[in-house]
């Protein structure tokens, strides 16, 4: 764990968090000079790439000549150099500067997870993104340096591609890093799990040992967090089922047996000391009847909860309410696996109002009208239009040029010339619970090859939804089915559970990751009775859809519509085990 902080480190805090929020303010007063910058930077140090020239750039740096030459791009069209390099191809296909690693996008390609190429130096700019979040919190929440953050944080299992880079989650290659592993002392990365807990590669121990911290410096805790709101939930639920374990660890000073990594020991051991008095409270509060405001309960000092709630993840609020009894749900930053993009710099703002300021340094930023007849026409960051859609396009400094991220974005406003956007959605996903993202042609290929089950007994798929169903925790995916049937032989219940497993063996290995972390809870199949689907169009029409143009949603979110669902339920089934996982 990093040094107790000195007095003299209260006058660093100050300045510091003084020269960020200046940095701040100048690139968002003459962000369009910056991203000139920016890209003829990148097009200047990698003038020599293959797929540069491929495309005819001819070491040109100016803006209006990429514009003309480099095409808008998705991730099939640079596979074949990705797999090359992946192979072990080193010459300069996308960068000048050695691909150091993957990082593999929770996004989906046929299938399987995309591998962004990465440079060591990206480590640098995420670095900085970072380093911008607690001076811009600060503001709103002072104080926030004397106390410690109690964050659960995990890494994912990783592999190496045949030519021997590693290829992982971006979080996970971050916390792996120097960047993370040995950063000096700063009040605002002083936090309850010590690394050895966060770096454990084992799910159970990881958890059990970081929540074991945490109530151990409860009364320390000033803010709490995960990543992900489903990450944040799935900590409080283990903490439900195993606070009998770990109040015995707390009352006697000693280490559940179950925890087995040396490393993990050692560093919980240092924080660990008898104390009965801290384990009778959070026994006395964790066996009440009622879990709400468990956090406030167990924390009392902390001031708000750290967790992304946009998009799909805005399903949680609910529970997190629920849970933190009403504090304050702070969205700090906007990233993914292409790149480091921008932070909110007003935290504290409701979930529905959370925008994010795009930091013209990180990558040249362009922006794809929606629902335009433009040609496709790309705009300039200074150049987007308040209240209008866009799906985000990146060129970075590792090697993606024009690339559609496929976030769609909303202009909520300006910080000085820099706009502010509201994140709306990915495009075409369709279920996602945590890090997963599940289109519209996944979802309909793994019911293509579940049905297969069903064609002996005669069976065919009338219809079907499906249903993101986050009331327990771990949140699942539902399907609903309706089916006709040529045939009197009734079907067994194991063939509707096959159908489940079939579904997750053909989803997504983003999807059975989660699964194998216990992100995700087995998928269920719910059986309609006939006409279901029938009576959903009446409904649907009944709110002013168009006979001609309704078309089943994939996917039902309208709580009215699953409401119509369940109460047409005719039998449920749940996916026996946990598919296959190999990562890739």
């Amino acid at each position: 764990m990093p040094e107790a902080p000195k007095e003299t480190d209260q006058n660093l805090v100050a300045e510091n968090n003084k020269k960020k929020l200046e940095f701040i303010e100048d690139i968002t007063s003459n962000p369009d000079h910056i991203q000139q910058q920016v890209l003829s930077e990148i097009l200047s140090r990698n003038a020599h790439v293959e797929y540069l020239n491929r495309h005819g750039l001819n070491a040109h740096t100016d803006r209006e000549t990429f514009k003309k030459t480099i095409p808008v791009i998705s991730y099939e069209d640079i596979l074949s150099d990705i797999n090359r390099i992946a192979l072990g191809d080193t010459s300069p296909i996308l960068c000048s500067h050695p691909i150091s690693e993957f990082l593999t996008s929770s996004g989906t390609s046929a299938g399987e997870r995309k591998m962004m190429p990465t440079i060591e130096e990206e480590l640098e700019r995420r670095s900085l993104l970072y380093s911008l979040l607690m001076p811009v919190m600060s503001q709103f929440v002072p104080g926030l340096d004397k106390g410690k953050g109690m964050y659960f944080l995990f890494i994912k299992s990783e592999t190496k591609t045949p030519g021997g880079l590693p290829a992982r989650p971006v979080l996970t290659s971050f916390y792996k890093s120097s960047h993370f592993k040995e950063r000096p002392y700063d009040p605002y990365t002083n936090y309850t799990s010590p690394n050895e807990a966060i770096l454990c590669p084992d799910s159970y121990q990881s958890m059990y040992s970081q929540i074991l911290c945490g109530l151990c410096l409860r009364t320390d805790v000033l803010r709490v967090g995960a990543v992900f709101a489903s990450g944040f939930i799935r900590a409080i639920h283990f903490l439900e089922k195993h606070w009998s374990l770990l109040c015995h660890d707390i009352r006697t000073g000693t280490l559940n047996p179950l925890i087995t990594d040396e490393e993990v020991r050692e560093a919980v051991m240092r924080i660990l000391e008898p104390d009965p008095e801290n384990a009778e409270f959070v026994k006395s509060e964790c066996r009440k009847g009622s879990w709400q405001g468990i956090i406030t309960r167990l924390w009392p000092n902390t001031k708000y909860v750290d967790v992304i709630v946009t998009g799909t993840m805005s399903q949680y609020i609910p529970t997190l309410d629920y849970y933190s009894d009403g504090l304050p749900l702070v969205c700090t930053m906007y990233a993914s696996s292409e790149c480091y993009f921008g932070v909110n710099l007003n935290p504290l703002c409701s979930p529905s109002d959370v925008s994010y300021t795009l930091i013209p340094t990180m990558a040249y930023f362009e922006f794809l009208p929606l629902h335009a007849n433009n040609d496709n026409k790309l705009v300039d960051l200074v150049n987007v239009k308040q209240g209008q859609d866009y799906e985000l396009v990146v060129t970075t400094y590792a090697g993606l040029y024009r690339y559609r991220v496929g976030d769609v974005l909303r202009v909520a406003g300006f910080k000085n010339k820099a706009p502010q956007f509201n994140f709306i959605c990915r495009k075409n996903v369709v279920l996602s619970i945590d890090s997963d993202k599940t289109d519209e042609v996944e979802l309909q290929a793994a019911v293509r090859a579940a049905v297969s089950h069903l064609k002996p007994f005669g069976a065919s798929l009338t219809e079907y939804t499906s249903y993101a169903d986050t009331s327990g925790i771990p949140g699942h995916y539902v399907l609903y089915w309706e089916l006709s049937q040529n045939s009197t032989i009734p079907i067994p219940p194991s063939v509707f559970e096959d159908c489940c497993l079939t579904m997750e063996e053909s989803l997504s290995s983003v999807y059975r990751q989660n699964r194998a972390y216990e992100a995700i809870g087995p998928l269920e199949i719910r059986i309609v009775e006939g006409g279901t689907f029938d009576k959903l169009m009446d409904y649907a029409i009944s709110l002013g859809a168009s006979i001609n143009q309704y078309k089943t949603p994939r996917c039902v979110k309208f709580a009215p519509i699953v409401d119509l669902l369940n109460s047409r339920l005719a039998s449920s089934f749940f996916s026996p085990k946990c598919p296959k996982y190999g990562a890739v």
